[in-house]
């Protein structure tokens, strides 16, 4: 675990996601906000393939099916730490039906009529990770009073932690570049799938409606090319293979795992027709 630990991030996909959402000094997300919770459960799979637990089953014939078609397997029970991601992972490795990711973030989301499937459903997301963003000591917990009932609250301690990821963010969509080459920091990080990771947590955070958060601080011009870039990584990223050839030596031998980050991107590129 703990060679492991080194090429893993201080914070999950879910939790720069859910960093980006959060209003700084109130410490909650809009009310208004109702992709969030779908596209967290997406960042669910997406970490789990980037931290080797699960890959899509090997068969040659799951390409005649669309990607978020195609079944999904555990291939290593071994726990991450992160709570909701081993609640997943245990979801995932215990059943005996196999399920696609298009029914994974369905079922984790509570979009079933299935009673059998309801005990799928993650409860409470987006609160046990603002609770572990607070063991990690970005935030920290306040009780506020909203007219009628008391909300707890979790306001940004460690600024520089979300402003990493904002920079990150900004970077990566006002580059000139195309495909989104590695930066020099990418390239010298000693975080696996780093580049990979940056580029499914902006596509994340603009199906999530976060990503203008991360933006508000570019001239019009600058968002605009932004949001522009935003939308050719979603289209580069979101079919397998990668049609950017900018990750090509972060996934050699991981095409199974890989195929995981493209199909709930693909899932994603359609999120208006499904919620």
């Amino acid at each position: 675990m703990e060679d492991e630990n080194k090429t893993q991030p201080k914070l999950t996909l879910m939790e720069e996601v859910l960093l980006l959402g959060l209003k700084d000094k109130q410490g909650y997300l809009s009310f208004w906000n109702d992709n969030i919770s779908y596209t967290l459960r997406g960042c669910i799979l997406m970490e789990l393939a980037f931290r080797n637990r699960i890959a899509m089953v090997k068969d040659p014939n799951r390409r005649k099916y669309p990607l978020a078609d195609r079944y999904i397997e555990a291939i290593s029970e071994k726990l991450t730490g992160e709570v909701l991601l081993d609640e997943a992972l245990k979801m995932i490795s215990s059943t005996q039906e196999r399920m696609s990711v298009g029914q994974w973030i369905d079922l984790m989301s509570g979009e079933t009529w299935n009673v059998m499937k309801i005990g799928f459903q993650l409860k409470q997301v987006r609160e046990r990770l603002a609770k572990g963003l607070v063991d990690k000591g970005v935030l920290r917990t306040e009780k506020r009073n909203f007219l009628i009932f008391d909300m707890a609250t979790h306001p940004v301690t460690d600024s520089a932690v979300k402003e990493e990821v904002v920079k990150r963010a900004c970077t990566t969509l006002i580059s000139r570049s195309t495909g989104s080459s590695p930066t020099l920091a990418e390239k010298n990080s000693p975080i696996q799938y780093q580049q990979l990771r940056t580029v499914a947590m902006v596509c994340a955070a603009y199906a999530a409606n976060v990503l203008e958060n991360a933006l508000m601080y570019l001239n019009h011009e600058m968002r605009e090319r932004a949001f522009n870039k935003v939308e050719e990584l979603l289209g580069d990223y979101s079919d397998y293979p990668f049609a950017s050839n900018a990750s090509k030596d972060e996934i050699v031998g991981r095409d199974l795992q890989m195929e995981i980050v493209a199909a709930v991107l693909n899932v994603f590129t359609k999120m208006d027709s499904i919620l």
